[in-house]
């Protein structure tokens, strides 16, 4: 391995494909549906032949993934990595050729949607604890940075490729002949996992043990984790990120609002703030934590400090024309410092020094409470943009994020005083 793959924690060859195939297949998985949603969501109609409340629903479906995290642990304690990631991408491949080749009914899309959702719940986790197998002791910061940049950078240059394509060519028939290249780029992922992507766990450990004593140990893993108090301080911390992220989405329809900038603008800061922000973030987010804080717990109380003070000054100074420059570096600043938290929202349960085996099962937790605010954080914000006038509805939304950004820097500051404690008795 030359130096750089070294300084990012990879000792081999090996080790780094098998880290790139699960960075690859945690974005994959979703380039030929939800990462359409943003950039594609009239063709995604069109294909579909659904109307607005209809899709809705379909996305509502794929996240009933949020209840079946915790079992999922179970499902990560007890299989390998490996497997899990080859068994998700199988079924996501075979059940998207549904859509690209056929017409389904409103009630087939459910069906599919549920299996999505179901799918996603063992399979991201899966993808998290791949990143911890496969990244070095002392990197976990770095190895989550690159797993968030290269998803986003992924993200955006498929979708600009098919956008060029289509410029060129257009015509529905491209945009499925795109979603049906970018499903079978799962094929040669799949190999990549077989070939590098080691078997862990309690599947490694024993292979020789019979089914109901590896069942059971899994079992025991995962209550195990559910009982340690810094696994749900990090999840908390972690879900108060989640839904600061939630609201980053909204500082384009607030500068449109407030100061009235035009659609190409909005557009403009839209693809900075929420897109490229993201990819420069994450990286930048995991050498901060490694190599400048030694520790993410750290880098995610400066980030969410960062958060509370850039929302903070944005919804006190006064909204004028000459003030528009100002809001505009200040909502940029509140991008830039959620996305280095986003960047490693789970890192400190990698930290945790949690068991190997009982891995999958910490992940799975974190994602349940990382990603719960999608239940009530976008119904809660389009309530408040209904009921109220525009500017002060995006103010409200944003005094809402100003006091969960607050509760973040509490939370974290709890969480790195914990470690410190801990990492103090354990030199003793």
């Amino acid at each position: 391995m030359n130096k750089i793959g070294a300084k990012l924690g990879f000792k081999t060859k090996e080790q780094f494909l098998g880290f790139s195939a699960v960075v690859l297949s945690g974005q994959l998985i979703y380039s030929s549906f939800e990462a359409f949603k943003g950039t594609f969501y009239d063709l995604l109609l069109e294909i579909l032949q659904v109307n607005n409340a209809q899709l809705g629903v379909i996305f509502s479906l794929i996240g009933i993934s949020i209840f079946f995290y915790i079992p999922g642990g179970w499902i990560n304690n007890r299989f390998s990595v490996k497997s899990i990631l080859i068994v998700g991408l199988v079924i996501r491949m075979l059940t998207t050729c549904i859509i690209i080749f056929f017409t389904p009914t409103f009630t087939v899309l459910k069906i599919v949607a549920v299996i999505w959702g179901l799918v996603d719940a063992f399979f991201w986790p899966a993808v998290l604890n791949g990143v911890v197998l496969l990244s070095g002791e002392n990197n976990k910061g770095v190895a989550f940075g690159i797993l968030e940049s290269g998803r986003r950078a992924l993200e955006m240059f498929m979708n600009l490729l098919i956008v060029a394509v289509m410029a060129l060519i257009g015509g529905i028939a491209v945009f499925k002949g795109g979603m049906l290249v970018y499903n079978l780029l799962i094929i040669p992922v799949i190999i990549i996992i077989i070939k590098y992507v080691p078997v862990n766990g309690i599947a490694a450990t024993e292979k020789t043990a019979p089914e109901k004593k590896k069942s059971i140990e899994a079992l025991k893993g995962m209550l195990e984790v559910i009982k340690m108090p810094t696994v749900w301080l990090a999840s908390i911390t972690a879900l108060t990120i989640y839904w600061s992220y939630i609201n980053l989405i909204y500082t384009v329809p607030y500068l449109q609002a407030v100061f009235g900038i035009s659609r190409s603008q909005a557009a403009l800061f839209g693809i900075i703030n929420t897109g490229a922000m993201g990819v420069v973030a994450g990286i930048i987010s995991g050498a901060l934590s490694d190599y400048v804080f030694k520790s993410s717990s750290k880098m995610m109380f400066v980030a969410l400090f960062m958060t509370f003070l850039a929302l903070l000054t944005t919804l006190l100074i006064p909204k004028t024309p000459a003030t528009m420059g100002i809001s505009i570096a200040l909502l940029m600043v509140f991008s830039f410092s959620i996305f280095l938290a986003k960047s490693v929202i789970l890192t400190p349960i990698a930290e945790s020094k949690i068991p190997e085996e009982y891995s999958g099962s910490s992940m799975s937790i974190g994602s349940f409470a990382a990603y719960a605010p999608v239940f009530w954080a976008y119904n809660l914000n389009g309530t408040i943009i209904d009921k109220y006038e525009a500017v002060v509805a995006y103010e409200k939304i944003f005094q809402i994020g100003t006091a969960v950004a607050l509760f973040g820097v509490v939370c974290s500051l709890v969480l790195v005083i914990v470690n410190k404690r801990s990492a103090h008795n354990v030199a003793k």
